[in-house]
């Protein structure tokens, strides 16, 4: 692959990178191509958590490739950004936590990137925004869905009518983003919170996600109802038996994620 680094270490951690670096990453139909690609052969891997960075310190990933999209008709900027959407959807729907560790500029589809993952840590240069209106045209691949979700309604608006870029510690006020991590180091500290996550029962991990996906759009009675069939489901996994067995014999659960 050309543009995407993935790496999947025996901890069961995966790294994916982002690896257009003299672009700043942008993402083009070969870099879409490529993720697509990772996403679903890894999506039954097994994997206990999957961290997205970008090459270099200057980007996670500066936005769409304009350079590609500039002469696009109507119809072929539909089908780009169908195509966009469907691949973020794999990325939100991916079986595992996922982890965007943001350097430098998250921008357009970069901002739509991190935002269909589970959690988003800021290096101190992070810059998010969805500047889209700036070059006449609107976020495409989810950012005028997502970035409601995460910050509201007037303040996505105010985001998005502006094009107003907001720096790492905004992005956390805002719900943007997890937390800053202050030494810089994000890679690192993704993947230090991808171990923590890791060493619980992965399949209930996994089930966690899975409520919390499927039940946000849901009324109170029937998010309880989803979540406590989930429960049993727990109850069918070799992670339940080990980590109760190991609970109750005092000892550190040898989880395997099944």
């Amino acid at each position: 692959m050309e543009c995407i680094r993935f790496v999947s270490r025996d901890d069961g951690i995966g790294l994916l990178t982002l690896h257009r670096p003299k672009a700043l990453n942008a993402l083009n139909s070969q870099l879409l191509a490529e993720l697509e690609s990772v996403l679903v052969s890894q999506a039954g891997s097994g994997l206990f958590a999957l961290v997205l960075t970008g090459q270099g310190d200057r980007a996670f990933a500066a936005g769409a490739d304009i350079a590609e999209m500039a002469g696009f008709s109507a119809a072929q900027a539909e089908t780009f950004a169908a195509r966009g959407q469907r691949i973020f959807e794999l990325l939100e729907a991916f079986p595992a936590p996922t982890i965007a560790a943001v350097k430098g500029f998250a921008l357009g589809g970069g901002c739509e990137l991190a935002m269909a993952c589970d959690l988003v840590l800021a290096g101190p240069s992070a810059v998010f925004g969805q500047p889209e209106v700036k070059l006449g045209v609107i976020p495409g691949f989810g950012g005028t869905q997502r970035l409601v979700r995460r910050v509201g309604r007037q303040r996505a608006l105010e985001l998005m009518m502006t094009a107003r870029n907001v720096k790492a510690q905004e992005a956390v006020d805002l719900g943007l983003a997890l937390q800053v991590v202050d030494d810089g180091d994000v890679v690192g500290a993704a993947m230090a919170l991808a171990g923590r996550i890791a060493a619980n029962g992965p399949a209930a991990v996994r089930l966690v996600k899975r409520a919390v996906a499927e039940t946000d759009h849901l009324d109170l009675h029937r998010g309880l109802a989803a979540e406590r069939s989930l429960f049993g489901l727990c109850f069918a996994t070799d992670d339940q038996t080990e980590g109760m067995d190991a609970f109750l014999d005092r000892r550190k659960p040898a989880f395997t994620g099944r």
